[in-house]
Order: C-alpha cells, then sequence, then structure tokens
C-alpha cells in the first residue's frame, strides 16, 4: 500500500530530512506486521504445505528494497526464534494426539472384550466352584489342571499341610480332598471297582466277528544244555549259542520264524539254570504250546521235571523233543520211559502227548518238529482281533545308553503302532519305536509278534501286562493306583520283616548281615539272582539285596555300598575307570560276573565265610602221673610218663583222677632232662606244669589235647 502524504501545512513545518526518516520509519513497521502474519500463516499449513514458504506481502518494489536494506539485524534473530519455538509446540501438539488416539483404541479393544464376555455370560471376578475327579491317586499337576489353578499354589498348600511334593508326583485320595477343599472346589470319587472295570474292558474281546487266525507261541523248556537253543538255531538258522555265557541262555529271547509254506511261528526261548524258575513260569504262562527238549543221552533231569511241572500250571499242551539221538550212547525209548514216571504218556507208550525224535545240529527230525507245532495250533485254533487296541506281555527288560528302557513285548492282541499310549504294570509310556528281532525298524506289531518297544517311564516287570490307552491322562492314573497297590503291600511286608528282625537281634545278638548291591543287564536276570542268593539267609546270617537295577555301576552305588557296608556285585555290567577308582580308593568290593552260577558260588562263599566255625577237640596223647616235685618259685611239677600219642607244650589240658575231670586249662611247661622242650612222644618221661593248678597227684592221669575250627558249609 502507497503511504499517505502528509498534510501541507505539516509540511512545512519539518525539514525535507525528518520527513524522509518518519517515512521510513512507518514503512519499516508495515514491513514487520506483513512478515509476522506470513509466518502464522505458515505453521497453519505446515502439515499440508511443508515446503512451501510464506512471501511478505508486497509493497511498492522501492518501498520494500528500502525498507529491508533498512531492517536491522537484531530484528531477524528475534523473527527466527519466533519460528522455531512455533515449529516446537505443532510437533509436540502432534505426539500428544497421538498417544490419545492410541488410548481411546485401547479402551475400544476392552469395552469390546467386555462385552463379548458380558453376552457369554462369564466375570473375571467370579469364582467357578470345579467338580474334581480323583481316583485312588492323582499327580499334583494334574490336580491344579482340573482346579484351573497355578501348581504353585498347590505345592504351597501341600507344603502347608507339611507335605514336600514336586508336581510329578502322585497324593492320595484324602489328601487331595483337603486340597481341593481349601481351594472352594468339590471332588468326584473314582472308585477302584470303576477303574478296575475300565481295565477290564480295555481288555475284553467283544468283537467276535473280527476275529482271524493268528500265529502259534512256542515256548522251548528243559534242562542245562539239552540243546534249546540249538533247536531254535535250526528254525532260525542262526548261531546264538556260540555267543553265550557258559552254554545256556541266561536271557528270554522271543523270536519269530517263517517257514517254507509261508506261515510263522514264534517262539520264546527260556534258561534252563535252576536259578531261573520264574522265568521259565513266565514263559509257560504266555505260550500256547509248550515243547519240552530232552537229551538222548542224559534223560530226565531235575530243570526237565520242573519244565513239566510249569507245562500243567499253564494248561498248556506239551511236544517232547528228543534231542541228540546222533549220538552213540543216546537212548530215546529210555527218555520216553522215565517220562512215564512224571505223568508224560506219549503216543506210542499209551498215551496222547506228541514227540519226536531230532537232532538239533545236523538237521534231523525238524521238519516234523514243525509239522507237529502247526497240527497242534490248528486244533487249539489260535485267533485274535487285529483291529483293537494292543494288548500283550512284558517279556523281558533292559536299558541302554541313549535309548534308555527297552523292553521286549509279546503282542497278543491287537495291533501296536508308534505313538500309543500305554500303562504296562506300575509303568506307562508312550510308544516312540518298534524293533523287531531283526533289528529292523516298524511301524505296526500284529498279534503274536514279539517287538522291542522304547518309551517307559521306568523298567517294567517281566510278567508284567502290556495295554494300550487312548490317553495319557488315563494312562497316568492306572499306573499311579497300582503303584499306590504295590507300595501300600510292600511296606505291610518291610513293616512285619523289620519286627522280626528287631525280635530276633533281641533273641541273638550274633546274627551277621550280607548286604549286596546288584546290578545287572535285564530285570529277569536279577530277579533270577534274588531268588537263588537269598535262600542262603539262615539263623547266623542274613542275606539283603539292598539295593538291584538295570544299568552299570555308578558312584552312587560305591557310596551305598560304603555306607551300609555292603558288596557290589555285577552282571554282564561294567563301570567306567573313575567309579573303579573311587571303589578302590574306598576299598569296596566290586566284582564282575557273566556266569549266573558263578554268581550263586561266590555268594555262598561269602555267607559261609561269615557262619560261625565248628570247633573240634582232637586228643593229642596221655601222661600218667608218678610223682610229685615241688620247685621253688614254680610250683609242683608232675613227673609223668607218656603213655598214649604225646604232650605237647602250650596245648590244653584235662585232669582226670578216678575217671573223672577235676581241671582243665593249658599246659604251662614241659621239660625233659632239665631242658625246655615242645612235645614229649609216647614212652618217655618228663615233668609237666600245669597252669593255675597245683593240687596234683599221684595216679592222676593228664590228657593233652588241642581245639580246630572247620569252616561250616550251607546245606543244598
Amino acid at each position: 500500500s502507497k503511504t499517505q502524504p502528509l498534510p501541507e501545512a505539516e509540511k512545512g513545518k519539518k525539514s525535507a530530512k525528518e520527513i524522509k526518516n518518519d517515512e521510513n520509519k512507518e514503512s519499516s513497521l508495515k514491513s514487520q506486521k506483513a512478515k509476522s502474519s506470513s509466518k502464522v500463516k505458515k505453521t497453519e499449513k505446515i502439515s499440508d504445505q511443508p515446503k512451501k514458504n510464506a512471501q511478505p506481502q508486497k509493497t511498492s518494489s522501492k518501498v520494500a528494497k528500502t525498507q529491508q536494506n533498512s531492517s536491522s539485524s537484531d530484528k531477524q534473530k528475534i523473527d527466527s526464534g519466533t519460528m522455531r519455538r512455533q515449529g516446537r509446540i505443532a510437533m509436540s501438539s502432534a505426539i500428544e494426539e497421538r498417544r490419545e488416539h492410541l488410548k481411546d483404541l485401547a479402551e475400544k479393544e476392552s469395552s469390546k472384550r467386555h462385552l463379548k464376555d458380558y453376552k457369554k455370560g462369564k466375570n473375571a471376578n467370579a469364582f467357578v466352584v470345579r467338580e474334581v475327579e480323583v481316583g485312588e491317586v492323582i499327580t499334583v499337576q494334574d490336580l491344579a489342571n482340573q482346579m484351573a489353578v497355578k501348581s504353585v499354589d498347590v505345592v504351597k498348600t501341600l507344603m502347608n499341610l507339611g507335605l514336600n511334593v514336586t508336581i510329578n508326583q502322585s497324593i492320595d485320595f484324602e489328601t487331595a480332598e483337603i486340597v481341593i477343599s481349601e481351594f472352594g472346589h468339590k471332588m468326584k470319587r473314582t472308585s477302584n471297582v470303576q477303574l478296575k472295570e475300565e481295565i477290564l474292558e480295555m481288555k475284553s474281546d467283544s468283537d467276535s466277528d473280527k476275529l482271524v487266525a493268528r500265529s502259534p507261541v512256542v515256548t522251548v523248556m528243559g534242562h542245562v544244555d539239552h540243546g534249546k537253543t540249538s533247536l531254535l538255531d535250526a528254525f532260525r538258522k542262526t548261531d546264538v549259542a556260540s555267543h553265550e555265557s557258559g552254554g545256556i541262555t541266561q536271557q528270554i529271547g522271543a523270536y519269530q520264524v517263517t517257514l517254507k509254506n509261508g506261515k510263522k511261528i514264534t517262539f520264546i526261548d527260556t534258561p534252563g539254570h535252576e536259578a531261573f524258575s520264574a522265568m521259565r513260569a513266565r514263559g509257560a504262562n504266555t505260550t500256547d504250546i509248550v515243547i519240552i527238549v530232552v537229551a538222548a543221552d542224559d534223560g530226565v533231569k531235575q530243570q526237565t521235571i520242573e519244565a513239566i511241572n510249569h507245562a500243567k500250571a499253564a494248561n498248556a499242551p506239551i511236544i517232547i523233543a528228543v534231542n541228540k539221538i546222533d549220538k552213540q550212547d543216546a537212548n530215546p525209548h529210555k527218555v520216553r520211559d522215565e517220562l512215564l514216571q512224571y505223568g508224560i504218556a506219549v503216543e506210542g507208550f499209551g498215551g496222547d502227548v506228541l514227540s519226536v525224535d531230532i537232532s538239533a545240529k545236523k538237521g534231523i527230525g525238524i521238519d516234523k518238529l514243525e509239522e507237529l507245532i502247526l497240527l497242534q495250533a490248528e486244533i487249539l485254533d489260535l485267533k485274535a482281533n487285529p483291529q483293537r487296541n494292543a494288548e500283550g506281555v512284558v517279556i523281558e527288560s533292559r536299558q541302554k545308553i541313549g535309548l534308555g528302557t527297552i523292553a521286549s513285548v509279546l503282542v497278543q492282541k491287537g495291533t501296536l503302532r508308534k505313538g500309543d499310549f500305554f500303562v504296562s504294570g506300575r509303568v506307562f509310556g508312550k510308544v516312540r519305536s518298534l524293533i523287531n528281532d531283526k533289528g529292523e525298524q516298524l511301524k505296526e506289531a500284529y498279534p503274536s509278534m514279539p517287538v522291542e518297544v522304547i518309551g517307559f517311564d521306568k523298567s517294567p516287570l517281566p510278567g508284567d501286562d502290556f495295554i494300550v490307552i487312548q490317553d495319557d491322562a488315563k494312562a497316568k492314573e492306572i499306573s499311579n493306583f497300582r503303584d499306590i497297590k504295590y507300595r501300600e503291600s510292600l511296606n505291610a511286608v518291610s513293616a512285619k520283616k523289620i519286627q522280626e528282625n528287631i525280635l530276633s537281634k533281641i533273641e541273638n545278638k550274633d546274627v551277621k548281615e550280607l548286604n549286596i548291591i546288584l546290578k545287572a543287564d535285564m530285570q529277569g536276570s536279577i530277579e533270577a539272582i534274588k531268588h537263588s542268593i537269598l535262600k542262603f539267609s539262615n539263623d547266623e546270617v542274613t542275606v539283603q539285596v539292598i539295593h538291584s537295577g538295570i544299568g552299570e555301576i555308578t558312584e552312587n552305588d560305591i557310596i551305598l555300598a560304603k555306607a551300609s557296608n555292603a558288596i557290589i556285585i555285577g552282571f554282564n555290567v561294567r563301570s567306567n575307570t573313575k567309579v573303579r577308582e573311587k571303589a578302590k580308593s574306598e576299598s569296596i568290593n566290586m566284582s564282575y560276573y557273566s556266569i549266573i552260577y558263578d554268581v550263586i558260588d561266590k555268594i555262598r562263599g561269602y555267607v559261609e565265610g561269615l557262619l560261625s566255625p565248628d570247633v573240634v577237640e582232637e586228643v593229642l596223647g596221655t601222661a600218667e602221673v608218678r610223682m610229685i616235685f615241688n620247685i621253688t618259685k614254680v610250683g609242683k611239677v608232675a613227673g609223668c610218663m607218656v603213655t598214649d600219642g604225646l604232650i605237647q607244650r602250650n596245648s590244653k589240658y584235662r585232669l582226670l583222677r578216678d575217671n573223672a575231670v577235676v581241671a582243665s586249662g593249658n599246659i604251662k611247661s614241659i621239660r625233659k632232662v632239665k631242658e625246655d622242650v615242645k612235645e614229649v612222644k609216647a614212652g618217655y618221661e618228663c615233668g609237666i606244669s600245669l597252669d593255675n593248678y597245683q593240687d596234683i597227684k599221684v595216679g592222676d592221669v593228664i590228657e593233652s589235647f588241642i581245639r580246630k575250627e572247620i569252616a561250616r558249609k550251607l546245606k543244598d
């Protein structure tokens, strides 16, 4: 805008220089106002046009240039500071607006969530009373899950009750009831009858229309070294006997062979040693047919009789295989005649028991034996349902580094698959791997098939049942229930045994103990050894297996042996160098064995060494008193004639007067012609000084004797 001219009257009053200065000041003020207004507009439009600079309002070019040139540097500094402050205020306001926006979004989401819970009838602050199902036992973790609380809170509650437990440990239903009431929930008791009915229902075979024929399970039994394993070699065409210790089978082996006609037979090999009676009993109880091998040159022996009794108890049909008929002194007719004494009448001897003459090493009669097995299987009409959950029996269990517990399982019903949950006796698990007798990995195992199962949480006992369960929780419940029952029975037996031990120690304080720590490669071997060595206990020595387990000998075993003064027996297992050095430094008796009768003989020797020896008196000779001498500082000395045997110094004596013992003790010294001698033989005279006895008379008879200790032997 143009500046207005001053009135003429005023122009006349001011000089030209003053008028010019006033005009410059006025134009400078107007220019400053124009700049301020343009800066405000720029701040308002900063979000839309960040790079657009506001231009000052134009005046006439001459006046504007004059005004810009005349503006001072101080005014420019003030203008730039004002602009920076206004920019910061705009940015902080934008950040604050963003925060308010996010807060509004969070409140909206929370409102939606609360509205959703309200529509479903939920209220986070309301307490929900739950019904907790508890059987005989329940784990702390399962209890916490059913109550929908943290397991830590359940553990704290149990600690307040005086129980130090972990989340994986089990508690009984009474304790669980207290905990449930503390948390304000209700308990639903599942009875033992219901649990047992569930187990029986799992074992039942209701679908009879789905039954199909299965392979026979045959157990081979007999005396030591009568050729059981050689017979299996003839079937499997493998050499197992050469790898066995002492020529006997020490573990139950299960194998399935395929015959030339395509049919399959499952064989269970049982040991012949007397210590494995329980293992033979398990083999008889899990079988369809029993083959009893009898050597034609040896006849019926102790384990042969025991095998017959086990087969009869299991009500299993018997086939007699008379082996080693190729030997010169073989007499099969004599074997069949001896079997009549034990109620086994074979065909041709007025009975119906099948029999065949074979030679396992030369392969004589093997084909005929196969025919008899298949014929007996057809008569039995063996069937199973492969479309149900698997059920079987544990034959043996062992541990392997890197794999854990491995159990040999004979599938009896259903189909066993990888990933199945199962319960076996007091343990449970999940099938992680299935391996057949040839070492091949399987996905499924069918009835009558022996397999190795990997996936047990602990080692099962041979003979335990094996049942597939639908879910892991039910498997845990059943195994915990069985474990509680087992511990109750064990505690009852232990309490009775402790009471008996206390009474026996009161009556006889001289009872000695032989504590043993037993480690082996197989659970069946442990059972067999324990069964044999515990028989050695008697009135003087008590044999106790304070610890047993599968696997190598560890440092914990050494510590336990030192604390309990025990010996360590390793059967088919070893220890590392560190453990051996520790055992040596602690003076722990640690022995390794691979043959079972060596273990039994060693333990027998230990027990016999602890027995009090038998004391036997041996009379050395007699001497007749013929004269009495009084010697100063010595006392009375009997002048004697040795009439029988010899008289020995430091031996014991009995002084006989009129054939009655009047004194006894030790012979102090013997002198012959003024010289001390060790002994005097019959026909010579000597002087005898008795210890602590002076009332010697002529005519007395001195009898010299010694006492010998003879080590006692255990009766067979």
